[in-house]
């Protein structure tokens, strides 16, 4: 099972994606970590991607999709794999396309996680992290997981927060090209939307991210 993940930051994207890779036991691929693996290892791509990245500049999309299908049709994604992270337009979406069907490989779903902008906002910057162990779930703005005050609602440590949980500038320009349906990443999102009702060539599911953690993944599963 192949599976494309769209979701603003903040839905819980990388927590359903987690769970999805334990539960079917197939790899969840971040675009971020590709890069940083090709970097790293050397690769001719990688060397490629890091001089437009020493400027500042966005990889061109004719070295991002190589690696990114390169990455899909390693052995341990045989079986199926989680891609999360790519496409963020709707012309990188044409092009994976495009180039996931030359290479004779079947996009099965596509899932979007649904949440309004200043739900995932707040999400965002209402996380606070616990001294003693960082996966404590506390959140100022979820009223499940809200910190007992300024300690850890799980063991009562100190609370920290992520300088660019803060930063509500970069949190909105990240948002902005999220939701961006013309040309951002809901187009892309949209574009596969707009093939499965088209052509029922794959599966197109929407979530309503607003529930916990268990009642998305519930909503998920029951889709999937």
């Amino acid at each position: 099972m192949n599976i494309l993940f769209f979701g603003p930051n903040g839905s819980g994207k990388g927590t359903q994606g987690s769970i999805l890779k334990d539960k079917y036991m197939t790899p969840h691929i971040e675009s971020g970590a590709i890069f940083r693996e090709n970097i790293s290892n050397g690769t001719e791509l990688g060397a490629k991607a890091k001089e437009y990245i020493d400027k500042g500049d966005l990889v061109p999309d004719e070295i991002t999709i190589p690696m990114i299908l390169d990455r899909l049709q390693r052995d341990d994604c045989k079986n199926g794999w989680l891609l999360d992270g790519f496409p963020r337009n709707k012309n990188q979406a044409i092009k994976l396309d495009e180039a996931l069907k030359a290479a004779g490989m079947a996009l099965d779903i596509v899932v979007e996680i649904l949440l309004d902008k200043e739900i995932a906002k707040n999400r965002i910057m209402g996380r606070r992290l616990c001294v003693n162990d960082n996966n404590h779930p506390n959140n100022i703005y979820i009223d499940v997981i809200k910190p007992d005050g300024d300690k850890c609602r799980v063991c009562g440590g100190d609370l920290n927060t992520r300088s660019d949980d803060q930063d509500e500038e970069a949190i909105n320009k990240r948002h902005n090209i999220y939701y961006d349906d013309n040309t951002g990443t809901l187009a892309s999102a949209y574009y596969f939307r707009d093939l499965a009702e088209k052509d029922g060539s794959m599966k197109y599911i929407t979530l309503n991210g607003e529930p916990s953690v268990k009642d998305v993944t519930d909503e998920l599963l029951s889709k999937l």
